[in-house]
């Protein structure tokens, strides 16, 4: 077990702020700024520089955290190999998720696999595929699950599942008719689209300059973080979005939203990606298994 006053600097490090990482460890905020003031008088200077408003990291912060997030993964690696020693599944899992992924399609996974290993300690972390892709090459994360290949270099790219994207509208928009829309076809309408960064947004502006429509001659009314926000304002009639399928799915059934397959189909891979060079544990090697086999069979 790593030095506690090393995990609660890694959080404030990671959060650069104090409350934020009293939350994530269940600590009180006083304990944790005791936890720091401590390390700081072990060594003789200041992590972090105080001001009104936020805090950062001083340049001795910036060493302290580079070998910290080194001694808290070999932290995790003892304790998952001690428990393979003894034939346990049993440890932290760091797992990372776009949002469409996280949203709608782990949260069966984890739960499941939790059921299978209830003395593994999951935790997730949500964000685009560009921050997640970003955290597992930090060494952050385990694993991270994401809608592109990743780019950067000592990554994995492992092919999990097929998902199809579709045109969704509001029941009365001028495009709720229509059995199938071409992509040319769009430019007339008013468009949703997630923000840049989000593995949706890098597929579909793809999608339209394979098929002769610069991204930017569409009539673009807003850029959103999150499904649930494309929904959300496509719902009021604003305009369309493009979306996984799984992502439209309830409120498809219900007559709440009109999802539209585009003309040719649009179709991408959901990737797991990973180190190529880090340790992997058992734990992570049955985690992707697990993960690659159930969300085939649900996008089946």
């Amino acid at each position: 077990m790593a030095d506690r006053r090393l995990q609660v600097f890694h959080a404030v490090a990671k959060h650069l702020s104090f409350t934020r990482a009293a939350d994530a460890l269940f600590m009180t905020q006083p304990a944790v700024t005791f936890q720091i003031r401590q390390l700081e008088e072990q060594y003789s200077t200041r992590l972090f520089d105080r001001r009104h408003g936020g805090i950062s990291l001083t340049p001795a912060g910036e060493l302290v955290l580079s070998f910290a997030e080194k001694i808290l993964a070999l932290s995790d690696e003892m304790e998952t190999r001690l428990s393979e020693m003894t034939g346990e599944m049993r440890g932290p899992l760091l797992v990372g998720a776009s949002t469409t992924i996280a949203e709608f399609m782990l949260p069966r996974v984890l739960g499941e696999f939790n059921a299978a290993y209830p003395q593994v300690r999951a935790r997730l972390i949500v964000a685009n595929s560009e921050s997640i892709e970003s955290q597992v090459a930090e060494h952050t994360l385990d694993v991270g699950l994401i809608e592109v290949p990743a780019k950067l270099s000592g990554l994995t790219s492992q092919i999990c599942c097929e998902d199809e994207l579709l045109v969704i509208c509001a029941p009365d928009y001028p495009l709720a008719g229509q059995k199938s829309v071409a992509p040319r076809n769009l430019v007339d309408y008013e468009f949703i689209s997630r923000e840049p960064g989000s593995g949706t947004r890098e597929i579909t502006d793809a999608y339209f300059r394979e098929h002769k429509v610069p991204p930017e001659n569409l009539k673009m009314q807003m850029e959103l973080g999150s499904p649930e926000a494309l929904k959300g304002v496509v719902s009021t009639g604003l305009g369309f979005a493009i979306v996984s399928r799984a992502v439209v799915e309830k409120e498809a059934q219900l007559g709440e939203l009109v999802a539209i397959p585009l003309k040719p189909p649009l179709k991408r891979s959901l990737y797991l990606v990973y180190q190529q060079d880090r340790f992997q544990s058992r734990l992570t090697a049955t985690f992707i298994e697990f993960t690659r086999k159930k969300l085939k069979e649900m996008a089946s």
